[in-house]
């Protein structure tokens, strides 16, 4: 009977334990704050992550000296006798591109493969005896050079006489798309667009038809249009998102190819129920095709671009065209590696992780100290979420002396919700930003060309929610205001 009564104790005494740690982990393990919708699909956290992307215009229009053909050109003048798409991925590969788009076929009609639905292919031009394979020759140079893969198929057909009824082009269109994605495996953007001339035929597109079709032959892909439903335009082709850039918007509100969304698009919308980031389109030339008579951007006008696209939120596409011969011409490629070099020079060092950082007050778990580590997505800072607090702030203090910087950057934890809508920062106590959203990465290139302070203070005024900031930055641009920068 004793001994039944101490083994009938010991199992007590166990059970009461065993309670104890279950509830101890369970302090012991802080959770994260609620998410606010909408969210990211994984695509799309990965797209957003490559910040600078490929366009790649050529075609018919390379031999014409036209940005848009009549759609008449006759396939014999395309003859790019040195083409090396090799060359093109390695000149993307040296500007840390990760994803390269092509116009396989743009306004006029010229497919770059060889398409079974029309001889206005790279089959009718003399080039490689009408059995070469443009869009091929550039998946495999990518692939071997570990860069993904995006395809443009231009809407607008100025050669194909089923542009205009409604039933036959959209029949001639999705075969072209099933043809595409089933030959050409791992693409991860699909470009659609709206544009076409003043003159061109009435014409219905089926984009939801396309739309399905897309996701149902590679799921994975990311579709891009005005009105998304992945990543949307941005509204303009000068490379710059508005001030304010929200990567929620309406898709509702939304139609492909309509001039009245323009800044809704660039701008998006706080109360949007639909995760569609923004895309910035531009070319390092003037032009989208390769002219003669042009050169590339200066690389202080790549870095204004960067810090209009990146820089607030965006992903920057860079359109960058080959030549006549099939190559990206060697001032091309230069210019893009000063350009990738001098990202580089800019943010290779954070001076914010030599400093000492406090915060308004944090979330057990999610401390400062998660801003200044290397993952830029889940791992974050988090005040609590239950002290009635109505702004939230960062200050970032030099442990000797003054800091010399002339950028400040600021990451939101995009994986649960763009949360701020307005934020300040401060500089010594002086308030020299007043600013509205931030997202992936918002940048603040300061005037004056350099700062020199021992404290800054980010303040976030309005949020959604609690702010999760993933990463703070204090960096030196030698570009900015600076009579060395290269032209």
């Amino acid at each position: 009977m004793v001994r039944l009564w101490c083994s009938s104790l010991l199992m007590t005494i166990l059970f009461q334990q065993l309670i104890r740690l279950c509830i101890s982990w369970s302090v012991q393990t802080p959770t994260p704050p609620l998410p606010i919708l909408p969210l990211p699909t994984y695509s799309q956290l990965q797209w957003q992550q490559r910040e600078i992307i490929m366009f790649l215009h050529f075609g018919v229009n390379t031999f014409t000296d036209r940005e848009w053909g009549t759609g008449q050109e006759n396939p014999a003048i395309f003859n790019p006798t040195g083409l090396n798409t090799t060359q093109w991925a390695t000149v993307a590969a040296d500007a840390g591109v990760s994803l390269m788009i092509l116009t396989a076929k743009h306004h006029d009609g010229f497919c770059l493969w060889p398409s079974k639905y029309t001889e206005h292919s790279v089959i009718s031009s003399p080039w490689q005896g009408g059995k070469g394979d443009v869009v091929q020759d550039f998946v495999n140079a990518a692939t071997a050079q570990g860069i993904d893969v995006g395809i443009y198929l231009s809407p607008w057909d100025r050669h194909d006489p089923r542009y205009g009824n409604d039933l036959l082009y959209n029949q001639y269109y999705l075969a072209q798309l099933q043809e595409l994605l089933k030959k050409y495996s791992n693409v991860r953007e699909i470009w659609f667009d709206g544009a076409k001339g003043a003159n061109a035929k009435n014409m219905t597109y089926y984009f939801s038809d396309w739309f399905s079709m897309v996701k149902e032959l590679q799921s994975s892909i990311n579709i891009f249009s005005d009105a998304g439903p992945d990543v949307r335009w941005v509204g303009d082709e000068t490379g710059s998102a508005g001030y304010t850039c929200w990567s929620t918007i309406n898709r509702t509100s939304l139609s492909i190819g309509s001039p009245d969304i323009i800044q809704y698009i660039n701008t998006g919308d706080p109360k949007g129920t639909d995760w569609l980031p923004a895309e910035c389109d531009v070319s390092i030339r003037h032009g989208w095709f390769w002219h003669k008579s042009e050169s590339p951007k200066k690389l202080s006008e790549l870095l204004d671009i960067y810090y209009n696209s990146v820089g607030r939120n965006c992903v920057l596409l860079l359109n960058v065209p080959p030549n006549t011969s099939g190559l990206i011409t060697e001032a091309d490629a230069n210019r893009l590696k000063e350009f990738r070099s001098a990202i580089n020079t800019i943010f290779h060092q954070n001076l914010a992780e030599d400093c000492f950082v406090k915060v308004s007050s944090q979330r057990r778990g999610f401390g400062p100290e998660k801003m200044l580590d290397s993952e830029h997505l889940w791992s974050y800072w988090a005040p609590r979420d239950d002290d009635g607090e109505k702004d939230h702030w960062i200050e970032i203090w030099a442990k000797e002396g003054k800091f010399r910087f002339n950028v400040i950057r600021i990451q939101e934890a995009i994986g649960l919700g763009q949360r701020i809508k307005r934020h300040e920062i401060y500089v010594d106590g002086k308030l020299i930003i007043k600013a509205t959203t931030v997202g992936y990465k918002r940048l603040h290139r300061l005037n004056g060309g350099e700062v020199h302070a021992r404290v800054v203070r980010i303040r976030i005024r309005k949020a959604r929610g609690v702010p999760l900031i993933s990463s703070i930055g204090l960096h030196y641009d030698p570009f900015w205001h600076s009579k060395f920068t290269p032209t």
